[in-house]
């Protein structure tokens, strides 16, 4: 499920209120124990620990830091040659779609570039897919993302695509670094 829009394209994230600019990393998250803290409780939509070992996790964090901004969560569909973005959701203090604050913008569009890269790496050229959290987000995707509806599964009908020739300008323009460490 994604649960953001795209606000801004920016190569780091920048804060909404002093426009200063901070650099980022992307951590790989394996404990259980640490991702259950990312919960619908504490605003996070769903209990980022549920998942199974097919499923990979990835943190967008302050470089240097474990202040998470984003997380998503991916899984390799060697069938489709694509990523599947199982869920990615900006933190709660982020998330104006849900909660109408925004600290950081660029984290959306991180999280894609995140879920393209792996792509890329995968051999899957870019491509990813998803499924937006609600009709209004699918249509803003549809209509300035130039995503490709696919059909709907498990009654969801707000599935899309994006192409690499999409997916390529927010991986050349972000610049964030992978972590070694995972948590």
């Amino acid at each position: 499920m994604i649960t953001f829009i795209i606000d801004e394209i920016i190569p780091c994230l920048k804060d909404v209120e002093t426009g200063e600019i901070y650099e980022t990393e992307v951590v790989r998250l394996r404990r259980k124990s640490f991702l259950s803290k990312f919960n619908k409780r504490t605003g996070w939509y769903i209990n980022w620990g549920k998942f199974d070992d097919t499923t990979e996790i990835y943190a967008l964090v302050l470089k240097g830091t474990v202040d998470i901004q984003g997380l998503i969560a991916i899984r390799f569909d060697d069938e489709n040659k694509a990523v599947n973005i199982v869920w990615a959701c900006t933190a709660p203090q982020n998330n104006v779609w849900k909660y109408k604050k925004q600290k950081f913008s660029g984290v959306g569009g991180h999280l894609f570039a995140i879920a393209s890269e792996l792509s890329v790496k995968k051999g899957y050229d870019g491509f990813v897919y998803g499924e937006a959290i609600d009709e209004a987000l699918y249509h803003y995707y549809l209509e300035h993302f130039w995503a490709y509806p696919l059909p709907a599964i498990n009654n969801n009908p707000f599935r899309f695509m994006l192409s690499d020739e999409v997916t390529s300008k927010p991986r050349e323009v972000y610049n964030y670094e992978w972590s070694n460490e995972e948590l």
